[in-house]
């Protein structure tokens, strides 16, 4: 860990687990990344082996990594992922609630409500919710034993400051986000654990489609972020100094909300 890092920064000795990390361009991965960089050690996931190329880079980069491939829908993979970063690192002490899909479909094939099947609604919300609170019920009971945690969520900023047509359970599903990390928050806020929640907007990652680089394009900032801008937001939220930050929403969408 270079000198020139702050206490308040500095994630030495610290483990942190990241879902949704195996996309080279994404928000997990750069988030793992940075993390690794301030001095966590890191466990990646996803649903694929390429989590284990995304480990072996971070490794490459001398960053202290390993990888552990589950699906999230499953409560019982989510306790296994939580106890494989505990065997790996001895500890949990920032989970990031990455996993999820941008978005189910895309404004060129909307979904409204009136269309949604029941299977599409619950889809939406096993995707973008309920991996989070299958994690996050695993990973707590550690951290309240150790009287220390940090949990971020990734959600967006659809849903809970947006809304654009036809995409009613990813809008659901990204809004339940913010109660369930309010509630975690003051339920736990006296055992030193934390918990907030990123609103990412328009993001230039590998599943963006054309017509969100347009929409990040229209931005008062000009562009979509990158996954790396908002990994810092994450960071600054998992870090020791955050210690007086819990259940607030940290927004990263170049000002789009207020334009």
């Amino acid at each position: 860990m270079p000198a020139t890092v702050p206490g308040a920064f500095d994630l030495t000795g610290q483990a942190a687990l990241v879902t949704g990390s195996s996309s080279e361009l994404g928000i997990g991965f750069a988030s793992a990344r940075l993390l690794g960089q301030l001095g966590a050690s890191v466990m990646v996931t996803g649903t694929t082996d390429r989590v284990v190329e995304r480990a072996d880079e971070l490794q490459r980069e001398g960053i202290a990594a390993a990888s552990h491939i589950a699906d999230l829908f499953d409560p019982e993979a989510a306790r296994g992922l939580v106890e494989a970063t505990e065997a790996a690192f001895g500890k949990l002490d920032i989970l990031v609630n990455n996993a999820g899909l941008a978005s189910v479909h895309s404004p060129e094939q909307p979904n409204p409500l009136i269309a949604m099947t029941d299977d599409e609604w619950s889809l939406a919300l096993r995707r973008n919710l309920d991996s989070a609170f299958h994690v996050t019920r695993a990973a707590l009971p550690g951290m309240v034993e150790r009287g220390y945690g940090r949990i971020v969520n990734v959600a967006s900023t659809a849903g809970i400051l947006t809304a654009y047509t036809g995409d009613v359970g990813y809008h659901t599903a990204k809004a339940a986000m913010l109660g369930m990390t309010r509630s975690v928050a003051v339920d736990y806020a006296a055992t030193g654990i934390t918990c907030n929640v990123v609103l990412p907007g328009w993001i230039a990652t590998a599943a963006q489609l054309p017509s969100e680089v347009a929409q990040g394009n229209a931005t008062p900032v000009g562009r979509s972020a990158t996954a790396a801008e908002v990994a810092t937001g994450i960071a600054f939220l998992a870090a020791p100094g955050a210690s007086y930050v819990t259940g607030t929403t940290l927004v990263i969408d170049g000002g789009n909300a207020i334009d």
